[in-house]
């Protein structure tokens, strides 16, 4: 059974040793990663992989945390983006029975230059999507400034994958300086994940685009669990809320706003939970949910979601021909990879 890995992380060498440079958020990542060699170690991330050969396992790879953005100023994550972006291309031309594919990543504090990185991404170096993260340095995803990007993307038919991003600086209770306990993480994520998928739709992003491709990370995040809140729950939007007449919205969309989260497609990462998982397949169905794992940020350091994701997902119950597209065919069609086979 072959299985494609459709969100899991790696740093090409030239990026990683740039980002080793840096001071604030990139010390404080360098630091972090170095005790997950598979990240970042090319020969560690094959070993990992090597465990699966006989599930035929690649994987589409993307950058793993913190969004450039955060790294630095424009000129900083303009230079990052390259870096990973080249890198990134290059694994995937020496590798392709390693790597599938490949998401951009880009310098979004600097929106026109991240619609012409995302542009030389699709057009020179063969990307199969863009990842971008759930705020940009705190601003939400439906700001015009942003909507070039996701146009670039429609524009060449490639998917944004969204990667929550949220840290301990947002409180979970107004009378405290940070959030405690990694709640921020645990709960912060998902929430962060869902609502900027709420701003696509609510912000017109998604009508404006209509043919637009979104992969949420972490099976849809919190939007399975509470169908009934983001369906009959805003189909009621604006009876709640009385400091603005928010009675427009809904009759400016062109659709139910259930109907937009339901056409989004996610990805099978939960960190081997099978009730999430059945919960999530329940909810996108088996067109919609692409196999990922993402590696390599278990206990232990990367092989532990990978197998545990394939054994919920061999555990229930389903029809062949579903099993296959959450493999693989969902991933080779929605990246636009080669069927049955590595490479682009």
């Amino acid at each position: 059974m072959r299985y494609v890995d459709a969100f899991c992380h790696f740093f090409p060498k030239a990026l990683w040793d740039r980002i080793l440079t840096l001071e604030g958020a990139g010390a404080g990542i360098g630091s972090r990663m170095r005790g997950i060699p598979a990240i970042y170690d090319l020969d560690e991330r094959f070993r990992v992989m090597d465990g699966f050969r006989q599930h035929d396992y690649t994987q589409v790879i993307s950058l793993g945390m913190p969004p450039l953005e955060q790294l630095g100023p424009p000129a900083v994550s303009v230079e990052l983006a390259r870096l990973a972006n080249d890198g990134l291309a290059e694994l995937v031309s020496r590798h392709p029975d390693r790597f599938a594919g490949y998401v951009a990543s880009l310098p979004m504090n600097d929106p026109e230059a991240a619609a012409r990185e995302a542009e030389r991404a699709f057009r020179d170096l063969g990307a199969n999507g863009l990842q971008i993260h759930s705020n940009i340095n705190g601003a939400p995803l439906d700001e015009a400034r942003f909507f070039p990007v996701f146009e670039m993307a429609a524009k060449h038919g490639k998917p944004v994958c969204l990667h929550p991003s949220r840290g301990n600086e947002v409180t979970d209770y107004v009378t405290e300086p940070k959030s405690k306990y990694e709640i921020w993480w645990t709960f912060g994520w998902p929430y962060e994940t869902s609502a900027a998928m709420a701003r696509l739709v609510f912000g017109g992003v998604m009508d404006r685009l209509p043919d637009l491709k979104i992969l949420a990370h972490h099976l849809g995040a919190m939007v399975p669990y509470f169908e009934g809140r983001v369906g009959p729950g805003w189909d009621q939007l604006g009876k709640r809320t009385t400091d603005e007449d928010l009675s427009g919205v809904l009759a400016g969309l062109k659709k139910r706003p259930l109907d937009y989260f339901k056409a989004m497609h996610a990805d099978s990462a939960v960190f081997g939970s099978r009730a999430a998982t059945v919960c999530g397949l329940e909810f996108y169905g088996a067109d919609k949910v692409l196999f990922a794992s993402d590696c390599p940020f278990d206990p232990e350091r990367g092989p532990g979601y990978i197998r545990e994701t394939i054994k919920v997902l061999e555990s229930i119950d389903m029809p062949e021909e579903d099993r296959l597209k959450i493999n693989h065919r969902n991933a080779e069609s929605f990246f636009g990879l080669r069927p049955g086979g590595a490479g682009r």
